[in-house]
């Protein structure tokens, strides 16, 4: 899964000439956590601008936000990420750099990718059972095999065996492993001459 998988397409601009205090206000209205800072000149780099950062280097400091420039407190050059990097990999940098979230940008912006974004969008979570599942359907053939070896082709422990590996063949399927052309039941049925068995 990459970076365009995940991202949020919900990002808002703002140029670094803006005051805290209009940042603010965009950040509430859109009910974003972050705003991406435009580049003043083309050749330029983005920045960001974060809830964290106003409340660090504003609030705390009891500074004016109407006197303040985002310029002045967002972070730039801000770390982009390009649409076609791993989630692994954005997590990774993210751990690297100690920060949350990151404008996704090929040639333009494209959108914000955030820690969130990972945790509730990812696939690491179903990829670690694919893995599972693969290994278990390994395993479930290998018995069914030697089964059919030990009590015959057509037998209840036969049967009761591929079914097993049918089931887990289907949720991997569902688990996001490729269609096989071929189920394992039938693979089998092929390679042992024999017909199919239900």
């Amino acid at each position: 899964m990459k970076a365009r998988d995940i991202m949020s397409l919900n990002v808002a601009t703002i140029p670094g000439s803006a005051t805290v205090a209009e940042a603010v206000r965009l950040l509430r209205l859109t009910q974003l956590r972050a705003l991406i800072v435009e580049p003043a000149i083309s050749e330029d780099t983005y920045g960001i601008v974060t809830q964290s950062d106003i409340a660090i280097k504003v609030i705390a400091l009891a500074r004016q936000p109407e006197s303040v420039l985002v310029s002045e407190i967002m972070s730039k050059p801000c770390v982009v990420i390009d649409p076609d990097l791993t989630i692994e990999n954005v997590a990774r940098l993210f751990a690297q750099t100690d920060i949350w979230r990151a404008p996704v940008i090929k040639d333009d912006l494209v959108g914000i990718i955030s820690v969130t974004d990972i945790i509730n969008k990812g696939d690491f979570v179903a990829k670690q059972k694919l893995v599972f599942l693969k290994a278990e359907l390994h395993k479930a053939i290998s018995n069914a095999r030697s089964t059919c070896g030990q009590y015959g082709v057509y037998s209840l422990e036969a049967a009761d065996a591929w079914k097993l590996v049918d089931k887990i063949e289907a949720e991997a399927i569902a688990n996001g492993a490729p269609v096989p052309e071929k189920s394992a039941r039938h693979q089998f049925a092929e390679e042992s001459k024999v017909e199919e068995f239900a």
